[in-house]
């Protein structure tokens, strides 16, 4: 084979372009499973559902989060700053590595190369997802009116949780030092869970729970901690590597039986899940 002297600039584009095409990724994400824990659920537990800021850009493992949720094995989960097709992997490691089958269904409010990948006149699709055992209908996806620093928004499908049906709300509020923007968005959430006699909002509302702008929401559901009310808002058990409370899974009409803070190596948010009292 002969090369000609611009071999090596062909070479370069050609190297170029697949790194384009390919996108971001996060190391390792191959398919060779983690072996999970001795307390690891052996199967999905019907009445339990979790929330999880998955942390994006981060240089995490698919594998790893599939390895940390089949640990707890939740019935439903809903996931904050996720890219699309890494919930993809996510979901496929969960079937192929534990047996454990989820639907899912996305509630993404931008698209974004340097977080996602993708190509660039189609960067990868990013915000929140809910994986459910049980299928999901009536989804709506709302972008709030004004995000603050960057486009956010929340997400609502109807499952079963428990043996009923639920209507089941995942979302991620303005980043912290944005107060009057969270109010705003969550005036906007509140009004659509008020809607509902039964449901549950997973998030990161970026907020703790004394915050002014988070009374809509204790207005009208209770934290799974029944320590954690807005006032004195120390007995909250902390969920981020700050030692804050940002993640919430608030009930309306359904009662928790326990919650439990689950520690990570793999985000700056660790899982919250809630086992709640069935039908």
């Amino acid at each position: 084979m002969v090369f000609g002297k611009g071999t090596p600039l062909l070479a370069g584009a050609v190297i170029v372009a697949c790194v384009v095409l390919v996108g971001p990724s996060a190391p390792g994400d191959d398919r060779i499973g983690r072996s999970l824990p001795a307390h690891a659920a052996e199967d999905v537990v019907p009445n339990r559902v979790m929330t999880w800021n998955i942390c994006n850009p981060c240089e995490t493992s698919n594998v790893d989060r599939a390895a940390e949720i089949a640990t707890y094995a939740p019935q439903v989960i809903g996931l904050q700053e996720a890219c699309a097709r890494d919930v993809e992997r996510i979901r496929d490691h969960l079937e192929s590595l534990y047996g454990l089958v989820y639907h899912v269904e996305y509630g993404s409010v931008l698209r974004n190369w340097g977080r996602c990948g993708g190509v660039p006149w189609s960067p990868g699709a990013y915000g929140q997802a809910v994986l459910s055992a049980a299928p999901m209908t009536d989804r709506v996806n709302v972008e709030y009116p004004d995000g603050g620093s960057e486009d956010r928004g929340y997400m609502a499908v109807t499952t079963v949780v428990g043996g009923r049906s639920v209507r089941v709300f995942n979302t991620h509020l303005a980043e912290r030092r944005q107060e009057a923007v969270r109010a705003e968005q969550i005036g906007v959430l509140a009004a659509e869970v008020a809607r509902h006699d039964r449901a549950i909002v997973l998030g990161d509302f970026n907020a703790v729970p004394d915050a002014p702008e988070l009374t809509p929401m204790w207005a009208l559901a209770t934290d799974v901690d029944p320590q954690c009310r807005p006032a004195p808002a120390d007995t909250c058990d902390t969920t981020t590597d700050w030692r804050s409370k940002f993640d919430y899974v608030f009930l309306r009409g359904i009662t928790a039986l326990n919650h439990r803070v689950q520690p990570t190596p793999y985000s700056d948010h660790d899982m919250l899940r809630t086992d709640l009292a069935g039908t």
